[in-house]
């Protein structure tokens, strides 16, 4: 944490006409300054900064704070961002009370970012490259395009700069490896873009071969400020447009970006060579912009949009998918010329629940009976997550998709997972203790969630099947939640192998208790018994044998 001396220092070498102004243009009145507002839209100024005060304040839509605060929703950042950005403006040195970051950041991505600009036209084969992709001089500038060339080059111009190699290491350009005991360059005769954070700091970069490495694109490694899950490429350019127009594009790679900015679509970001993850979440909500998804249409393109889609829909957000198929990407129809085709593309994406269903369908043979009934379970699964409202409004959908072969929507029973949940630690039973250490594995070990997501959904869940989903959802301010993260007497578990151990007890027991209840089941034919004891059967079987199952494994 930032110290709080060293915060009221900084505050106390602040102006914020000089702050504000930096920002917009102030014009003298009175004793003040006036502006139009920049938060909201207006033709008469009623933004007024006080000198005297050191505060701002619109008359027109109530907004108003200091100088930190305005940099906090100008920037849309979070306090401390916004405290670090001011600090750096200002040549000012924050301490901290961990004490590890009271070293002043390196610079060593800044001026190797530089260095590599100048590079990049020098080379022919990486210039070359960049022009046949379509990508303008005023792109590769905005972006900060470069080319890094071979390793010992790099190591030599790092030296030159008399930064230590430490710093380099630390920040993610240089490796060492312990067996040679020898220092390498991370990024090798590969185009580069550098990746900001959210306060326009470079913290990692992103370099495409064009020697023909077998990894065609690489990322930083993660470091102390570089966290691929949780960071956009090209944030920092697209937040204003995102927060102006309620939206944000995200797609898969750097070159789509550069081109839909480009092209105008300047609210387009990627995700950093990974899924969209829950820890993206708080990120996507500042603002609440509707959120597109951009996939190319091949399996793994898919595949990422089925789980984005289900992650964004049960969390809440609103907006859609757009699959590019036959080949093509953003970046290809930007520089075709087709960007009046793409705005007509993002204007009208598919609904993310929509897709969700669409997509389960398409994964099972709906012409045989069983698949379909399979199929009917993971979709029921998925329409738990989502709110009341919707299940019942998708529950026709899903009985219509699912074929002409007379579905009722009766049949896709959605009783809401509430009537279930019992009041938060109203009993201490193992089956409550164990749902409430899962959640608290959620709000604390978001690394483990997917290793969960892959064998369990909320429906497995008997007591807290609601507080579970929000956890997943990251809604932190539910009451029910911040009850289980302050109670102590509740233990996450902390590892990928205590984790293991504990989802095979959970899995046998709630496989074995659904076989007893197929066991006795009246009201099914003896085909279907059968399917399932040998279902059921063959799952507990595998558990024992400590081997983790999915909901949609046999």
């Amino acid at each position: 944490m930032i110290a709080q001396d060293s915060i009221e220092a900084l505050k106390a070498r602040l102006d914020i006409v000089d702050v504000v102004g930096n920002y917009i243009e102030l014009k003298k009145a009175g004793g003040n300054f006036k502006a139009p507002c920049p938060f909201h839209d207006e033709k008469s100024p009623s933004f007024v900064v006080s000198p005297q005060k050191q505060i701002y304040h619109c008359f027109g839509c109530g907004a108003g704070g200091d100088s930190v605060k305005f940099v906090m929703e100008y920037e849309k950042l979070n306090y401390p961002e916004a405290l670090e950005k001011l600090a750096q403006n200002y040549n000012f040195t924050l301490t901290y009370t961990d004490n590890k970051h009271n070293k002043p950041r390196s610079q060593v991505m800044e001026k190797l970012n530089e260095w590599y600009q100048s590079l990049l036209s020098q080379n022919k084969t990486a210039l070359e490259y960049v022009r046949e992709r379509g990508i303008y001089e005023s792109s590769i500038e905005k972006f900060g395009i470069g080319y890094a060339p071979d390793s010992q080059a790099t190591l030599n111009y790092i030296k030159s700069q008399q930064f230590p190699i430490k710093e380099a290491i630390d920040m993610g350009v240089v490796g060492y490896n312990p067996e040679r005991r020898q220092t390498y360059a991370r990024f090798i005769e590969r185009v580069t873009f550098p990746i900001h954070a959210a306060n326009g700091s470079i913290v990692g970069f992103g370099g495409r071969t064009i020697s023909g490495h077998q990894a065609k694109y690489v990322n930083s490694p993660e470091t102390a400020y570089f966290n691929k899950s949780r960071l956009l490429y090209a944030y920092h350019h697209a937040k204003q447009a995102i927060y102006k127009r309620s939206e944000i594009i995200i797609t898969e790679g750097y070159l789509d970006v550069i081109m839909l900015h480009q092209a105008g679509f300047d609210n387009a970001v990627a995700t950093l060579g990974t899924a969209l993850t829950v820890e993206h979440l708080p990120l996507l909500r500042k603002g609440t912009p509707r959120v597109i998804m951009a996939y190319d249409g091949d399996k793994a393109g898919r595949a990422a949009a089925l789980k984005a889609s289900k992650l964004l829909s049960a969390s809440g957000f609103n907006g859609g998918v757009v699959v590019f198929e036959g080949g093509l990407d953003p970046a290809d129809m930007v520089k075709d010329g087709r960007s009046e085709e793409l705005s007509d593309i993002f204007h009208a994406p598919q609904a993310f629940i929509e897709f969700v269903l669409d997509e389960l369908l398409s994964l099972y043979d709906l012409s045989n009976p069983k698949e379909k009934e399979s199929c009917m379970a993971e979709g029921v699964a998925y329409l738990k997550t989502l709110s009341p409202i919707l299940q019942e409004e998708y529950r026709t959908y899903l009985a219509s998709r699912l074929g002409g072969l007379g579905v009722s929507p009766s049949l896709v029973k959605l009783a809401p997972t509430s009537q279930k949940v019992a009041p938060l630690m109203q009993k201490n039973t193992h089956r409550d203790a164990w749902e409430l250490s899962l959640i608290k594995t959620v709000l604390e070990a978001p690394e483990l969630i997917n290793q969960i997501l892959d064998v369990l959904d909320p429906s497995l869940l008997q007591f807290h099947a609601r507080e579970f989903a929000a956890a997943l959802a990251g809604e932190r301010n539910l009451p029910e939640l911040m009850a289980i993260e302050v109670d102590e007497s509740i233990r996450a578990l902390k590892s990928e192998e205590a984790l293991h151990a504990e989802l095979i007890i959970f899995l046998t027991r709630y496989y074995e208790r659904e076989l007893k209840k197929v066991n006795i089941a009246s009201n099914i034919s003896f085909e279907e018994k059968a399917f399932y004891i040998r279902k059921f059967r063959g799952k507990i079987a595998k558990l024992k044998r400590g081997e983790l199952v999915g909901m949609n494994d046999t």
